[in-house]
């Protein structure tokens, strides 16, 4: 056999690996690895590696967009910390087998910040609209005080 065909070959086997390698190394094997790889990426500025782990639908994109933004305009010490950061996971609530929220925040901000993930298609993926929508949830009750001073 010609050698160039045998290394066409092997060259043509290495990209099929390497592409099959990559698409599951792009899937969650469960909701805190969706999560945790979701906000790991976002920390680091890969937000295209980020939306492999993000519900895809318009308003995800563009809250994920907006993040993006924010990130790139920050000044370089900031993108640092994001950097080195970890990620630090007060609670893990399963609301059914195929839905969950986690309240985290990240070692540098120390903000709690809340995401849903989900499971859909066989694939667990964050909904990054829940980080800004969930206190319109109708099991959130406001509490609101009136001032007494005048």
């Amino acid at each position: 056999m010609n050698i160039r065909v045998i290394l066409t070959c092997f060259g043509f086997l290495c990209i099929i690996i390497s592409c099959k390698n990559e698409e599951k190394s792009s899937l969650s094997e469960n909701n805190l690895d969706a999560a945790r790889n979701f906000i790991r990426s976002a920390l680091d500025g890969k937000f295209n590696e980020a939306r492999k782990y993000m519900l895809q639908d318009s308003l995800n994109n563009n809250y994920l967009d907006v993040a993006e933004r924010s990130y790139k305009n920050s000044d370089q010490a900031v993108k640092d910390n994001y950097r080195a950061s970890t990620i630090i996971i007060h609670n893990l609530s399963d609301i059914n087998d195929s839905v969950s929220v986690l309240i985290y925040s990240n070692s540098f901000k120390n903000d709690h910040d809340t995401l849903r993930v989900i499971r859909a298609n066989d694939k667990w993926l964050v909904d990054l609209k829940y980080l800004y929508q969930h206190d319109v949830d109708t099991n959130y009750i406001k509490v609101t005080t009136n001032d007494t001073l005048q």
